[in-house]
């Protein structure tokens, strides 16, 4: 069994920061890439930041330059660091990770529940 679980949404206003932490737990053998994504009601889910096992980042156009994704191999864990956070952040955002497991021979995609971030005066 491996499980996902986000923290660190909240309320926050236009210009401020939140840190969103993804901690994946279980029968780990091995994680390649980690991800962050969001969906704004209405909208789809869309990609907003991966990391692939060796640390190399890829963002979205809207997000670049505001905020950094992170992680710690040796704990598990991914982070996005959010700043000077806008209206049209607001979403529920997602961490998944391509994990294989102990005990299987290939990859599986994994998400997590999801975190509210709200951007509001």
């Amino acid at each position: 069994q491996v499980q996902l679980v986000e923290s660190g949404g909240g309320l926050v206003q236009p210009g401020g920061s939140l840190r969103l932490s993804c901690a994946a737990s279980g029968s780990i053998f091995t994680i390649n890439s980690m991800g962050w994504y969001r969906q704004a009601p209405g909208k789809e889910r869309e990609l907003v930041a991966l990391i692939s096992s060796r640390g190399g980042s890829n963002y979205a156009d809207s997000v670049k330059d505001r905020f950094t994704i992170s992680r710690d191999n040796a704990k598990n864990t991914s982070s996005l660091q959010m700043n000077s956070l806008k209206p049209e952040d607001t979403a529920v955002y997602y961490c998944n990770a391509v994990i294989k497991p102990y005990h299987s021979d290939t990859y599986h995609l994994y998400w997590g529940q999801g975190t509210q971030v709200t951007v509001s005066a």
